[in-house]
C-alpha cells in the first residue's frame, strides 16, 4: 500500500498522485476519457510506465465491508 494521498478534484478534473506523478483523468472533446500523468522527472515517469506496462489490476472496493451474518439461517 502507498502512503500517497487520495485523489481530489482540481479545476473540474480528477487529480491523484501515483509514483510521484500527478495523474489526471481527461475528457476529450468527443467525450472519451483517458489517463494522463505529469511527472517531476524522467525516473518517476519511467517507474510509472514500467508499472502500467507490466500489469494493471482493477478491483471493485466497496466503501463498507460486509461482515458475515453472525446468525445465518438454518434449515
Amino acid at each position: 500500500m502507498s502512503d500517497e494521498a487520495e485523489g481530489m478534484e482540481y479545476k473540474g478534473k480528477e487529480v491523484f498522485p501515483i509514483c510521484g506523478c500527478e495523474g489526471t483523468i481527461v475528457t476529450a472533446e468527443d467525450g472519451k476519457r483517458h489517463f494522463e500523468a505529469a511527472c517531476p522527472d524522467e525516473e518517476s515517469r519511467n517507474e510509472l510506465a514500467a508499472i502500467l506496462g507490466e500489469e494493471s489490476v482493477l478491483r471493485i472496493k466497496p466503501k463498507v465491508a460486509m461482515a458475515p451474518d453472525p446468525h445465518p439461517e438454518q434449515d
